[in-house]
């Protein structure tokens, strides 16, 4: 895997002192010339909600797929460690998030978004579950020895890549990992402006320290957001008690205008808009070996964006370990939840997750 697909820890944090030496560097990631490489927000965009239409060029969207730089997700990843599948035909994908633009950014090989996607079998809906990035959890040791110890969950990159993010995510979920897709979330910003802008229900006023510009201050209310605004909103984490845990919602919300903005804008019947949309993103994405973004469009061409849930893995709250600010998770819950997704039960997806 290249350097510009390694994941970045945002902020000065205590759990940096946990990379152990010989762990990936990041490198800043050089800017790539518009055109054949989309981030996974535009493929979720056309996948979840275009249908036939924007499948017309086909033969296009089999280059771009092409071109897309696959990783070896799954190297090294012991077959007898791993969840049995217990539902065939449905689909779990894990995406791991960077921000490799942020203010706040100090380097450290690590993610600072973890979400399992699940698909069912029908592919008529979509659930995506978050899980913090300080989520303490046990991570397998790694090939090269790393690990084997109970640490932040985002600590597996660092310590064995996406083939350890692979295993970490498998052995806290119960759930079997289908596919990977790795995006830097800063390339919402050319997204958001090839929109002319999204739709942000913002819940409480805040300023930020941290933002492209400086500072900037969020009103309380809907409002539009530029690409530079709804980035700085989504990356705010220090103006909120709790954190992490508002920053997950804010980008939740985000992915949700980007998708309710594209479907309604005229964006996805025109293929002159749609070809824009799709340039607009500059910025790194990779995928797994073994997945094929066309093929995936095409099983989930009925799918729409009210069918999309967004939650959180359930936690019992904050805390320490050390000198380490962490998130517990909630054991028993968790389990309720990942069974259900297991099972490809979605009814008790939807139930345990209260949407």
């Amino acid at each position: 895997m290249s350097d510009r697909h390694q994941l970045t820890d945002s902020g000065p944090r205590a759990q940096d002192s946990d990379v152990e030496p010989g762990g990936p560097v990041k490198e800043k990631a050089p800017r790539r010339r518009r055109g054949r490489r989309i981030a996974l927000i535009v493929l979720l965009v056309v996948v979840l909600l275009t249908g036939g239409g924007a499948l017309a060029g086909g033969l296009y969207y089999r280059s771009v797929d092409k071109s897309i730089e696959r990783v070896d997700a799954f190297e090294g990843v012991p077959e007898e460690s791993r969840p049995q599948v217990e539902a065939k035909g449905a689909m779990n994908i894990m995406i791991l998030g960077s921000d490799t633009r942020d203010p706040e950014s100090t380097g450290g090989s690590r993610s600072d978004t973890i979400i399992l996607a699940h698909l069912p079998k029908d592919r008529s809906s979509a659930q995506l579950i978050s899980i913090p990035r300080d989520t303490w959890t046990a991570i397998p040791k790694s090939k090269e020895g790393r690990g084997g110890r109970d640490a932040k969950i985002n600590a597996a990159y660092a310590w064995g890549g996406v083939p350890l993010m692979v295993q970490t995510v498998e052995k806290f979920s119960g759930v079997r990992v289908d596919n990977v897709a790795m995006v830097d979330f800063a390339g919402f910003k050319e997204i958001i402006d090839a929109l002319g802008g999204v739709e942000i229900d913002v819940e409480k006023g805040f300023t930020t320290k941290y933002s492209l510009i400086g500072t900037r201050t969020f009103e309380k209310g809907r409002q539009t957001m530029d690409g530079a605004a709804a980035l700085d909103y989504a990356r705010e984490r220090h103006a909120f008690p709790d954190g992490d845990f508002a920053r997950i919602r804010h980008q939740q919300q985000v992915i949700k205008a980007i998708l309710d903005k594209a479907a309604s804008g005229g964006v996805l019947t025109n293929p002159a808009k749609l070809n824009s949309f799709v340039r607009a993103t500059s910025d790194s994405v990779a995928v797994d070996k073994s997945l094929s973004l066309v093929d995936l469009a095409m099983e989930m061409r009925g799918l729409r964006g009210g069918n999309l849930t967004f939650f959180t893995c359930p936690v019992k709250g904050t805390g320490r370990v050390g000198s380490e600010s962490v998130v517990f998770p909630d054991p028993a819950r968790s389990k309720t939840l990942f069974d259900a997704v297991r099972r490809d039960s979605v009814p008790d997806i939807l139930a345990i997750s209260g949407k």
